[in-house]
């Protein structure tokens, strides 16, 4: 039985009844997240990131399991925890396609994990199912999907896998008993700016990374329609089946959007699925201003949508839906009889568990609803124009600022540059200039990771030496950030 004095138990209780139980452990830790994680990081005066070298922060942190430890040593290792973690929720971080982080789905988060529940069956999970039917049709509607269907997925890669698999279901029925013995050689489409995911899927479903095929892309990054008709001819020829293309709505470098409508009329065309990856720019449909970048959305059969991305809910909150409204029960169910009964005594309808291809799947629909829920549609549609805005700005101050050049225009809310430091400003642009310039963004970001005052991205693309890929999405960036962005790279870039 755990030690207590005056009352108060040292945070390691058996639980036992009778035993008055204090929460002192999670007292401290809540304010201690409040405080630090929430509010600290949201200043933008603090650090984005404590830089430690892994074999540093190794030796720094007690990782050891062997011994009980205190609440007080545990409160001290959560500090730690904290200070050195990326501040994801500082309006500079822009490295990754998500950031922000609100208080409403910071709760339904918090709120999420006490609950502790698994979304497969109402009986255990009554009001987090109902909730999850009503965001998955809110989104179908956006997208356009009349009686479709949805499932939330643990990531936007696991979507693109449904899509691979379920569309191989709807061709191929009898895969699901008989396997990929009796069917023809496949092969999916794919812009060859479209996520690495798409490999990861096709080769997990046995069909295997060389039948995947990839469709040029054009300087903006958008699939190459005239090269995706030739490529599916030349399949054919070659005696593969094209079953599915594989669109983006937002690729993950330049945010770029596939041109929908004209890859729905070759879809149609030829009978292949059409595949949306919407993960990143799929949340522009909230906005009456740039839904546009989606028309033709709803002629595609499938497509995948991360709010956990743009919308800025806390990781994980992704979803795959459809316009066919039996095809995920059919291609996954597995009828398992101690789970999912028939004869409840309630509608077993809403028992959506055999949909999936998880068994135990967390709920990822609280955090998201409580926060659309406070700001509704109008709030949310004003956060996503914010993005937008703040991106067009920042590239204007590309264009407009000596030393910096845009990539490509913007179409998303990523803003692809390059920085050239006065020393190379006047300069030949010869090979040799060019390989040069690649250095400049790595030593860059080396320079704001150490002094923890933003993090950004760089990356090279094709014949394209390193450039910053700055990401747009946390919620709360204004403007005055994107000049912040500029002055903090001359600042760490000037001498170089």
């Amino acid at each position: 039985m755990s030690q207590t004095t005056n009352g108060v138990s040292n945070g390691h209780s058996n639980g036992m009844a009778g035993t008055e139980t204090k929460h002192q452990f999670l007292d401290e830790l809540y304010k201690m997240m409040v405080k630090d994680a929430y509010d600290g990081m949201k200043n933008r005066g603090s650090k984005v990131v404590e830089f430690k070298h892994p074999k540093e922060l190794e030796a720094m942190l007690d990782l050891t399991l062997r011994k009980q430890t205190s609440d007080d040593r545990l409160l001290e290792i959560c500090k730690d925890v904290i200070k050195y973690s990326v501040k994801t929720g500082h309006p500079h971080f822009f490295n990754q396609l998500y950031g922000g982080l609100d208080e409403y789905s910071l709760g339904g988060a918090w709120l999420t994990e006490a609950l502790n529940t698994s979304v497969y069956t109402y009986e255990v999970s009554p009001v987090f199912t109902v909730m999850e039917k009503a965001l998955l049709q809110k989104m179908l509607d956006l997208i356009g999907f009349k009686d479709g269907d949805a499932i939330f997925t643990p990531g936007g890669s696991i979507a693109n896998m449904y899509a691979l698999n379920v569309a191989r279901y709807k061709r191929y029925p009898d895969v699901k008993s008989k396997g990929v013995y009796g069917l023809p050689k496949l092969c999916v489409l794919t812009s060859e700016k479209g996520h690495y995911s798409m490999k990861k899927g096709i080769a997990f479903i046995g069909l295997g990374i060389d039948n995947l095929i990839s469709v040029k892309s054009d300087s903006k990054g958008k699939m190459d329609i005239q090269d995706l008709e030739n490529k599916i001819l030349q399949a054919q020829s070659e005696g593969k089946v094209p079953y599915l293309v594989n669109a983006t709505a937002g690729t993950t470098v330049f945010g770029a959007y596939d041109p929908l409508n004209e890859i729905a009329d070759v879809c149609e065309k030829y009978g292949l699925w059409m595949h949306v990856d919407g993960a990143w720019g799929g949340s522009a449909l909230i906005s009456k201003k740039h839904c546009d970048l989606l028309k033709g959305i709803d002629r595609a059969d499938s497509m995948t949508w991360n709010p956990h991305k743009m919308m800025g809910a806390p990781l994980q909150s992704s979803s795959f839906l459809t316009k066919h409204k039996n095809l995920l029960p059919s291609c996954h169910s597995a009828n398992a009889a101690y789970l999912f009964q028939q004869d409840k005594f309630y509608d077993v309808s809403y028992d959506t568990g055999d949909k999936s291809i998880q068994c135990g799947r967390k709920n990822d629909s609280l955090k998201l609803w409580l926060m659309w829920k406070a700001k509704g549609d109008e709030g949310y549609e004003k956060d996503i124009d914010n993005l937008f805005d703040c991106s067009r700005y920042l590239a204007n101050l590309v264009k407009n600022t000596e030393g910096f050049e845009l990539v490509v225009e913007p179409e998303c809310t990523n803003v692809c540059f390059w920085y050239i430091p006065v020393s190379m400003r006047q300069q030949k642009r010869d090979a040799d200039w060019w390989e040069r310039l690649g250095k400049v963004a790595p030593k860059i970001k080396e320079g704001m990771t150490k002094d923890g005052t933003m993090l950004i991205g760089y990356q090279p693309d094709g014949d394209r030496v390193n450039f910053f890929r700055m990401i747009v999405s946390n919620l709360e960036v204004v403007k005055s950030d994107m000049q912040f962005v500029i002055d903090e790279i001359n600042r760490l870039g000037k001498d170089l």
